[in-house]
């Protein structure tokens, strides 16, 4: 009996880079997107709870650093994995959201095919 496919929410200001993840993922899960952090947290208080985040850092409305500090100060949120895709490759910055509760932290340009890998290890 096969199991129901995980939820993953991305956030990401640019839809080409939603359609991408949709593509090389929407086989193993269910994709949903919204191109700010803000509407994001909106359908995660609504009542919907993905498995995983995939967000981008630099959004306008709510960037992907306020949204994370966001989840992880939720009581009912917290628990929920973020990974972080960033067009920058700061070590310092990398380490911050990293400490502060990213689950991973993955630069753009990104293999699609390592983010899948990454992101089954990261929900089993």
């Amino acid at each position: 009996m096969q199991n129901e496919k995980k939820n993953i929410l991305v956030l990401d200001d640019k839809e080409t880079i939603a359609k991408i993840i949709t593509i090389y993922m929407q086989d193993d899960y269910n994709i949903t997107w919204f191109d700010n952090g803000e509407k994001g947290f909106e359908w995660i208080k609504s009542g919907n709870t993905p498995d995983l985040v995939i967000s981008d850092i630099r959004m306008p409305v709510m960037r992907g650093d306020e949204f994370l500090r966001v989840m992880k100060n939720h009581e009912l949120f917290r628990f929920i994995p973020i990974v972080i895709l960033s067009g920058e490759d700061s070590t310092s910055e990398r380490v911050k959201l990293l400490s502060e509760g990213a689950e991973d932290y993955i630069v753009k340009p990104f293999n699609p095919l390592e983010l899948k890998i990454r992101i089954k290890k990261i929900l089993g």
